[in-house]
């Protein structure tokens, strides 16, 4: 009995070791929330090929959409203890994981040339903000995106002074709440379940999101104005869990991150399309659809932006003020 269960013992070691070495065959779950065959479903989908072919079939990547691997926060935080492999996850949603990352709540933050806004993607300024996540339990390789933001209204929507007074829903971020202060207006943290009857019976007057999630969850049907803005996005960070990300031989971390670093471009291709699509269905719904002009978006940048760096800061310290020093500079350069 005693021989038995030293075997035993014996083979236990010698199976986790096999599955940690680097080298050696490594299967991934990788769970999302957005629905099978949306964009991001499609580019993750590419993204496990990709990398099954690059590697050889040593890094093969099984992908659950649709949350079945739970919410964002239980999946990240499985991440975070190693019981999942990764999790492509909206940045919105992780900031009590990552105060860092809510960075990117702040308005215009982000080029709205989608070639521009990859490059900061990949600047100084992305990897540093990446490599804030190695001391909070993560692995993070690519910030993918998630389109740009506009808003919808019950009430007058063609420009900055129709702001004030409004309410507007929002996702939970102090952030995005001070994004809306900046111009006048009332911010409402609301489930995005409950935003459509929240519309509907005005509880809130409008509401901020990618055209193809407004169209998506039919947010036209229950509004009359939508205003062009292209103001904020939302972004998508891609976490590994340190204890898969060690069994990875160098060569293949550096497959898996190149992989999905370079395919952020073709999400932003294919949610480009949906957008477009998703605008020719809001204007079939006969909403007042205005857009602003360059100089107007400056505009509202000026007004926005400060003081949403400064809620972000608020809750950052020094560490924030180090990560916007940095993409201050970046940004110069990349829009000059």
């Amino acid at each position: 009995m005693k021989a038995y269960a030293a075997l035993r013992h014996a083979l236990l070691i010698l199976g986790t070791l096999l599955l940690t070495l680097p080298g050696l065959g490594q299967a991934a779950r990788v769970g999302h929330v957005e629905a099978s065959g949306q964009p991001l479903d499609q580019v993750l989908k590419l993204s496990a090929e990709q990398i099954a072919e690059r590697t050889d079939g040593r890094v093969d990547l099984s992908v659950f959409p649709s949350s079945q691997l739970g919410n964002a926060r239980a999946m990240t935080e499985a991440v975070q203890l190693g019981m999942q492999d990764a999790v492509v996850v909206p940045a919105a949603f992780i900031g009590g994981f990552n105060p860092l990352v809510s960075i990117l709540d702040i308005p215009y933050l982000l080029p709205t040339n989608d070639d521009q806004a990859n490059q900061l993607r990949k600047s100084e300024f992305g990897q540093a903000l990446l490599a804030s996540f190695k001391d909070r339990g993560f692995i993070a390789v690519a910030l993918w995106p998630g389109g740009f933001k506009h808003f919808t209204s019950n009430e007058k929507l063609e420009g900055i002074d129709d702001f004030k007074g409004q309410k507007f829903r929002i996702m939970d971020s102090r952030v995005l709440r001070a994004q809306f202060e900046a111009v006048g207006a009332q911010a409402m943290p609301i489930p995005f379940g409950d935003v459509y009857t929240s519309l509907q019976t005005g509880v809130v007057d409008g509401q901020e999101n990618p055209l193809d999630s407004i169209a998506r969850m039919k947010f036209h049907e229950v509004q009359e104005y939508l205003l062009l803005s292209a103001h904020g996005v939302v972004e998508n960070v891609v976490l590994f869990s340190p204890t898969f990300w060690s069994g990875l031989s160098d060569d293949d971390k550096q497959t898996v991150s190149d992989v999905f670093t370079d395919n952020a471009q073709e999400l932003a291709r294919v949610k480009g399309e949906n957008q477009k699509q998703a605008l020719e269905e809001i204007k079939a719904a006969g909403l007042i659809i205005n857009e602003l002009d360059d100089a107007e978006q400056q505009t509202l940048r000026d007004r926005m932006y400060p003081t949403a760096r400064d809620a972000f800061l608020e809750q950052a310290g020094d560490e924030g003020q180090k990560l916007i020093d940095l993409y201050e500079g970046v940004y110069g350069d990349i829009t000059e």
